[in-house]
């Protein structure tokens, strides 16, 4: 498909509709990211690929904003902040939580998504939640490391492909 989103009437298992369909052009859009610093050399990696997702698909560097927080618990109130100020057409928010032998794990994903997902759809703008959950620390290599492959690259290309869809609707 090319740069442009593109409207149609296509057949989804033999239904017709008009369809909107985004891209992975992040030229001329904004970008901010939320990154742990926890776990730092899992979420640094995260960053990485991220900006280099975002850079490969068009965007400029001046047009992505790093913001680094102490935890994951630290990502929603910052990420708010962001989504307020209107500057952006997409975040992306990146940590990692490893489970331990508490509830603490699970209550960070839970609280920090819900939160996320509130802050998205208050602001009115796509934030994609790579808040990575995981039971090992080789769970958490497998999904950070490598490119990408990792939830870093995945985040931004959802990232792009969202705002793009959003900005025509």
């Amino acid at each position: 498909m090319g740069k442009g989103i593109r409207k149609s009437i296509d057949r989804i298992d033999g239904v017709e509709a008009n369809q909107t369909v985004g891209n992975l052009d992040a030229s001329g859009m904004r970008f901010g990211i939320v990154v742990s610093r926890f776990n730092d050399e899992l979420t640094d990696e995260l960053c990485r690929s991220a900006v280099q997702c975002l850079e490969k698909n068009g965007a400029k560097p001046e047009t992505i904003d790093v913001v680094r927080v102490p935890g994951a618990y630290e990502i929603p109130v910052v990420a708010g902040k962001m989504a307020a100020s209107g500057n952006y057409n997409a975040l992306i928010v990146l940590g990692v939580v490893v489970e331990g032998e508490t509830q603490h794990a699970q209550m960070i994903i839970d609280t920090t998504g819900q939160s996320v997902l509130d802050i998205s759809c208050k602001h009115r703008i796509p934030v994609i939640n790579e808040i990575v959950g995981v039971r090992s620390w080789a769970q958490a290599e497998a999904r950070c490391l490598g490119g990408e492959n990792t939830r870093g690259w995945y985040a931004a290309e959802a990232a792009i492909e969202t705002a793009r869809v959003y900005k025509q609707l």
